[in-house]
């Protein structure tokens, strides 16, 4: 699902809204998890899962082209954990398509 899919999908839910306000509410949504998490905040939605900001370390890796040595920076990555509710609709849903 893309983000023009998202706002589609809240147009036919909320026909009130104009594709405008629909585009806004989205955007300021997602503005506001980015904002969260680039401060190091964790965000849980119930039912849905929760972000969270994970550290890795600084490594050694290696060039997949050449085989060199190749060291790697430490990093702070988006870590999504997909809460109860969301894993068992979805291996519900793949039990049913069989």
């Amino acid at each position: 699902m893309t983000k023009r899919e998202i706002i589609e999908e809240l147009l036919a839910r909320r026909q009130k809204f104009t594709h405008r306000e629909s585009e806004t509410i989205v955007n300021a949504m997602f503005d506001a998890m980015a904002t969260s998490l680039t401060r190091g905040e964790r965000i849980e939605i119930r039912g849905f899962g929760s972000f969270a900001v994970k550290k890795r370390r600084a490594r050694q890796g290696r060039n997949p082209k050449t085989g060199q040595l190749v060291s790697v920076d430490a990093k702070k990555i988006p870590f999504f954990r997909a809460g109860k509710e969301l894993r068992i609709e979805v291996n519900g849903a793949e039990e049913a398509g069989r």
